[in-house]
């Protein structure tokens, strides 16, 4: 069911926002309201200190470096209860980028892609919190 409801912006609010959704490809601002309140919906989830949560880490590293794809695969397989999915792209030459799906409690999944995001080796890392979906 939707429901309408109205709201108040300065003009030059509102002008940024229109450019901003413009930007984004938004087809209408209805669209683009609801993505930001799922977003901070989103955030507040992973404030609760309990519950399942979902998240990404993306890897990027030279493949060659410092047997870093052996203690990533390791580290993986110590916590195979929390790493749902994984996808491997060879960039180049050199270079590889993992993107890892990780469930389970916001804090232990947070503290293991920080793990892997700081191991030698990773030239950019990135943990993205995500959600499951029920809450919002």
């Amino acid at each position: 069911m939707i429901e309408r409801i109205g709201i108040s912006l300065e003009k030059k609010l509102l002008a940024q926002f229109d450019a901003l959704i413009r930007a984004k490809g938004y087809s209408n601002r209805s669209e683009a309201v609801r993505d930001l309140i799922r977003d901070k919906l989103v955030e507040q989830e992973w404030t609760a200190p309990e519950g399942e949560a979902v998240a990404t880490v993306l890897l990027v590293y030279e493949h060659e470096g410092m047997d870093l794809s052996q203690r990533l695969t390791a580290l993986e397989h110590e916590e195979f209860h929390r790493v749902v999915a994984s996808m491997h792209v060879h960039m180049d030459h050199d270079n590889c980028l993992e993107i890892l799906v990780l469930r389970g409690p916001g804090r232990d999944i947070q503290r293991l892609g920080e793990r892997l995001i700081s191991l030698r080796g990773v030239k950019h890392g990135r943990f993205v919190p995500g959600t499951t979906g029920r809450k919002i």
